[in-house]
C-alpha cells in the first residue's frame, strides 16, 4: 500500500515538471525572469507537502500566499504588459490550492486575492492605454472563471471530506461491532465451558464425597480406639493427618459444588456502593499488614440495582482479594514501591442499549501477561502456586447469572484493571 502510495506521489511530481516544463520551452524564451520564476514554481510544487506538513495550520496559507505572488511576478515578466500575458491561467494554481485547503468563505477570500493580485496588473497599463469596453470586458470574464474554477473545485473538495468523514464514522462504528460481537462470542463460548465443566465438576464432586465420608469416619473412629487403648502417638498423629486432609478435600469439593450448581438468585433493589464497601472491608480483613491505598470514585445518583447481595458481594470479595494479593507480592518485591494503590470508582453505564451499573476494580500490582488474559476466566486456570482456578470462573458465572459481563481491560500496561457492569433489571 505504502509502496503505491509513494509511486502516485512521483508520478504528479513527474507531470508538475512537464507541464511546468512545457510553460518554460514557450516565447518569451530569452526572457531569464520567467525562467526562473517558473523555475521556482517547479521547487516549492515539491516542497509544498513539506511546509504543510511542518506547519499545518499556517501553511496553506502561506502556500496559497506564494503561488499569487509567483504568478504575479511571472505575468509582469511574459509580456509587454503583465495584465495582456497569456500567461493568466497560472493564477488558477492559487484559486485551486486556495479551494482543496480551505472551507468555501475562505477559498472565496483566497480567489477575490488573486483577482485583486491579477487586476493590480491593470494599473501600469492604464497610464498608457484607456480601458475600453471590451476590454473590461474580457477582464470580468476572466475574474469569474476563477472565481466558477474556485467554487466548483471546493464543492467537489468539501463533498469529498463529507464522504470521508461519513466512511471513518462507519469504520468506527463497524470497529466497534466487531469487537463486541468478538466479546460476545468469547463470552458465549466461555459459557459453554462453564456448563460442560458445570456438569463434569457435579458428577466428579458427588462421587469423591461418598469415599471422603467414608475415609472421614474411619479416622474418627480410629482416633477414639486409639484413645480409648494404649495411648499409640504416632497412630493418632497419622488419623489427625487424616482428619484434616480430608476436611481441606471436602472444601475443595464444595467449591466444585458451588461451581456447578445453578445459582438461586435472590434479587432485591440494592445500593452497589454499600455491597462494594462491604465486600472491602471482608476482604481487607485477611490483609491486616496490607500497605494499600484505597482510592473510591464513586458517581453521584448511582441507580439502585437488581442483585443478590450475597452471591454480588462474593463477586467483589474475590475480585479485591486477588488485588491484594497481587499488590502484596509487588511491595515486597520493590524498595521502590512502598504500597499498593485499589482504585475503586462505579459509574452508570450503558451496555449493549441496556443501562446498568460499571464497578471498575484496578490494582497497581503487575497486571496479566498478554498470554494469559484470554484465560483468566476459565475454570481450572490458575497462575498461582496454591489453588484451582475456580475463583474467577465463579465470579464470572454469578455475573453471567446476573445478566451482567465482566472484562480485564488490555489498554492499561500497569496492573489489572476488572470491569464488572450488572444491567438496572436482572433477570430472575
Amino acid at each position: 500500500m505504502l509502496d503505491r502510495e509513494r509511486s502516485a506521489i512521483s508520478w504528479i511530481d513527474f507531470l508538475w515538471l512537464v507541464f511546468l516544463g512545457g510553460l518554460a520551452l514557450l516565447p518569451p524564451l530569452s526572457e531569464i525572469h520567467k525562467q526562473l520564476i517558473i523555475l521556482a514554481i517547479v521547487v516549492f510544487q515539491l516542497f509544498e507537502r513539506s511546509l504543510i506538513s511542518r506547519l499545518p495550520k499556517r501553511g496553506p496559507a502561506y502556500s496559497v500566499a506564494i503561488k499569487i505572488l509567483l504568478a504575479t511576478l511571472l505575468l509582469d515578466h511574459t509580456g509587454e504588459m503583465g495584465i495582456n500575458s497569456n500567461y493568466y491561467p497560472i493564477y488558477f494554481l492559487p484559486v485551486v490550492s486556495a479551494a482543496v485547503y480551505f472551507g468555501p468563505i475562505a477559498t472565496l477570500a483566497w480567489t477575490t486575492v488573486a483577482s485583486l493580485a491579477y487586476l493590480s496588473l491593470l494599473i501600469p497599463a492604464l497610464q498608457e492605454y484607456e480601458l475600453d469596453p471590451a476590454g473590461a470586458s474580457i477582464l470580468t470574464i476572466r475574474v469569474l472563471f476563477f472565481f466558477i474554477a474556485a467554487i466548483l473545485v471546493n464543492r467537489f473538495v468539501m463533498e469529498n471530506r463529507r464522504q470521508v468523514e461519513r466512511l471513518e464514522t462507519l469504520s468506527e462504528k463497524l470497529e466497534e461491532t466487531n469487537r463486541e460481537l468478538r466479546r460476545a462470542e468469547a463470552e458465549a463460548r466461555r459459557a459453554e465451558r462453564l456448563a460442560a465443566l458445570g456438569q463434569l465438576s457435579a458428577g466428579l464432586a458427588h462421587e469423591i464425597r461418598n469415599p471422603l465420608g467414608v475415609i472421614k469416619g474411619s479416622a474418627e473412629m480410629l482416633s477414639r480406639k486409639v484413645a480409648e487403648s494404649q495411648p499409640q502417638p504416632l497412630v493418632a498423629e497419622l488419623a489427625g493427618y487424616i482428619s484434616s486432609e480430608v476436611n481441606r478435600l471436602n472444601a475443595l469439593v464444595m467449591r466444585f459444588l458451588d461451581f456447578a450448581r445453578p445459582s438461586k438468585l435472590g434479587l432485591r433493589p440494592e445500593r452497589i456502593s454499600e455491597i462494594v464497601e462491604r465486600a472491602l472491608e471482608s476482604a481487607a480483613a485477611s490483609f491486616p499488614n496490607a500497605k494499600v491505598k484505597v482510592e473510591r470514585q464513586y458517581g453521584p445518583g448511582l441507580p439502585e440495582i437488581q442483585v443478590d447481595r450475597q452471591l454480588c458481594e462474593q463477586v467483589f470479595v474475590n475480585l479485591i482479594t486477588n488485588a491484594f494479593q497481587a499488590m502484596e507480592g509487588e511491595v515486597e518485591s520493590s524498595v521502590r514501591t512502598p504500597e499498593g494503590t485499589l482504585r475503586l470508582s462505579i459509574a452508570p453505564e450503558i451496555s449493549n442499549g441496556e443501562p446498568g451499573v460499571c464497578v471498575t476494580v484496578e490494582d497497581s500490582g503487575p497486571g496479566v501477561p498478554l498470554e494469559l488474559r484470554e484465560q483468566i476466566f476459565n475454570p481450572f486456570f490458575t497462575s498461582k502456586k496454591e489453588g484451582v482456578g475456580l475463583g474467577l470462573s465463579i465470579v464470572a458465572k454469578i455475573v453471567d447469572d446476573h445478566r451482567g459481563t465482566i472484562r480485564l481491560d488490555n489498554d492499561n500496561t500497569k496492573g489489572a484493571r476488572f470491569r464488572v457492569f450488572f444491567p438496572v433489571a436482572a433477570s430472575s
